[in-house]
């Protein structure tokens, strides 16, 4: 079979069928994510190919771009104080976590506090990308967007210092870096307003993602993954949204989702491709189970009490329904599921025991508020008014015969 049929076959593989199988109730992502582990399962090293990891680079690079541009900062001054205690409570059960991990697990802080991210930071990007099938009401969808991109933002920061501290001269460069891309982008995206988009209208949406990408690899190159730079690259330019409408637009945004729509399912494929074969273990099925027993209803209880301690006029569903959009944490979870086992040496068993808590908490939305297509509940209003029949008069109409006729 030739290179070109199989790019093709895999194009079509991984952007239908998964889209095919969400009637069922099974995320995309998911389906994606099994077709890389069966690909590694039957070819190998084979299905490590460049072509694949530059379309998956793109993916989680445009994915995170799409999340920062979302940030709304009016609307998180909203919910300030609900969300300032939503994150102090976040950073307690970060820090509890990771104390227990270090103390029982065997690892080291810096691993052990990234255990603590990747069990507890929502996945703020796929999260957004699936509110609209999961029937919540404007409210609804306010919390959860705000708390998702909160806890990203702090996930974010410590993912940063974790990764940098163990060594003080590095944390410092890095930080420096990090200070100089917080202070380049802004330049550069006004730079691009003043002297390309003028010039070269409808360019923004391509500017926008070359510098969410060129930002994606200056983070990775300092050690921190990709995520990090496109995230800030789409903050950047929500921030600036004022000065350059055209580059943080709505049709941009929209049209900045579709793109990672495209790219993403790649990026899952290729995770899937990377989880080791000793990870395939009974061991790790039962590691999984029982961190997704223990783990997922403590984080549905603690934003449901937080909520009812809060919002006490909020109804207990309304409550129930914020608390389970926010349980996936998929993108973070097998991002540093990798990075602690080919950077810190985590246990095929502790792997492959994350990526199956991340696949069932990803499922539990889907399955408990997912809102199925009804044809019968679409409002009329939402449709154009059809004229009301008009009798139409016959040219020669026939005579009516009289009774005496």
């Amino acid at each position: 079979m030739s290179r070109e049929l199989t790019y093709l076959l895999l194009i079509f593989a991984l952007l239908v069928i998964p889209r095919a199988l969400q009637r069922f109730r099974v995320p995309a992502p998911i389906t994606c994510l099994l077709f890389g582990l069966v690909a590694m399962l039957w070819l190998g090293d084979r299905t490590h190919d460049p072509v694949v990891v530059l379309l998956s680079t793109l993916g989680i690079s445009s994915l995170f771009l799409f999340a920062g541009l979302e940030v709304d900062l009016h609307a998180l001054r909203r919910g300030l104080w609900p969300l300032a205690a939503h994150l102090a409570l976040r950073v307690g059960t970060l820090v509890l976590l990771g104390w227990l991990a270090w103390r029982y697990a065997g690892l080291g802080w810096q691993a052990a506090g990234l255990l603590a991210l990747a069990l507890l930071t929502p996945s703020t990007g796929f999260i957004l990308d699936t509110l609209e099938r999961l029937g919540l009401d404007e409210e609804e969808r306010f919390w959860v967007t705000s708390k998702a991109i909160a806890g990203e933002l702090l996930a974010l920061a410590a993912l940063f210092v974790v990764l940098q501290a163990g060594d003080p001269v590095q944390l410092g460069m890095s930080s420096l870096a990090m200070v100089g891309l917080l202070v380049g982008l802004p330049l550069l995206y006004m730079a691009f307003g003043r002297w390309i988009v003028p010039h070269a209208p409808g360019s923004e949406f391509s500017l926008l993602v070359m510098v969410g990408v060129v930002a994606a690899y200056i983070t990775y190159a300092l050690g921190v993954y990709y995520l990090v730079g496109a995230f800030i690259a789409g903050l950047v330019a929500r921030l600036l949204r004022d000065r350059m409408p055209r580059m943080a637009s709505d049709e941009n945004i929209r049209a900045l989702r579709l793109f990672a729509t495209f790219f993403v399912p790649f990026y899952f494929f290729h995770a899937g491709t990377q989880i080791a074969r000793d990870a395939l273990s009974l061991e790790a099925l039962g590691l999984g189970l029982l961190l997704t027993a223990v783990v997922v209803p403590v984080r549905v209880g603690m934003v449901w009490l937080q909520r009812r301690v809060l919002f006490r006029r909020e109804h207990q569903r309304s409550t129930f329904r914020v608390a389970v959009a926010l349980t996936p944490t998929l993108v973070f979870t097998l991002v540093l599921a990798e990075i602690l086992y080919s950077r810190f040496g985590l246990s095929g068993t502790w792997a492959g025991a994350l990526v199956l808590y991340t696949t069932l908490n990803t499922l539990l939305p889907s399955l408990l508020l997912r809102v199925p297509f009804d044809l019968a509940q679409v409002s009329t209003g939402d449709l154009p008014a059809l004229p009301a029949p008009q009798p139409v008069p016959l040219e020669n109409p026939p005579a009516i015969p009289t009774q005496g006729a």
